[in-house]
């Protein structure tokens, strides 16, 4: 499950228009290390509650804040990692490997996430303590 990659914010492409900016990603962009086979978005987080806190075994990820901000905390084993995202043009990149969770959504938020992979529970880990075991089974 160790990935020597390292998770890092990606400019994504903007175009500007008085009636509206445009941002996107697609198959192929050099800034995205992976094909996309799965998106999905979160919103309506009530105040106070926290997403994610879970890893993944084989997806890797990029997260946008199309609305509002929230922030996604990493953790591969030995450091944590914070990240607030509030910009619609840039897309947080995640390696596999990584305990994520994302909270701090403000109202109205939403959380797009394009995924490596398509949806498989046996992709993930739930338990904090089977990931620690994991990550040290890994060194």
């Amino acid at each position: 499950m160790a990935t020597s990659a390292k998770p890092h914010i990606i400019d994504l492409p903007r175009i500007y228009d008085p009636r509206g900016n445009l941002s996107f990603i697609q198959n192929g962009d050099k800034e995205l290390p992976f094909d996309i086979e799965r998106v999905y978005w979160i919103y309506d987080v009530p105040a106070g509650e926290e997403r994610g806190a879970h890893s993944h075994i084989h997806a890797k990820s990029l997260i946008v804040a199309n609305s509002g901000s929230f922030n996604v905390n990493l953790f591969d084993g030995h450091e944590w990692y914070r990240f607030t995202l509030n910009r619609p043009y840039q897309g947080l990149y995640v390696p596999n490997g990584y305990w994520r969770t994302l909270d701090n959504f403000a109202s109205g938020s939403v959380c797009m996430v394009l995924t490596s992979t398509t949806y498989s529970e046996d992709d993930y880990i739930r338990d904090f303590d089977e990931f620690m075991k994991q990550t040290q089974t890994d060194e």
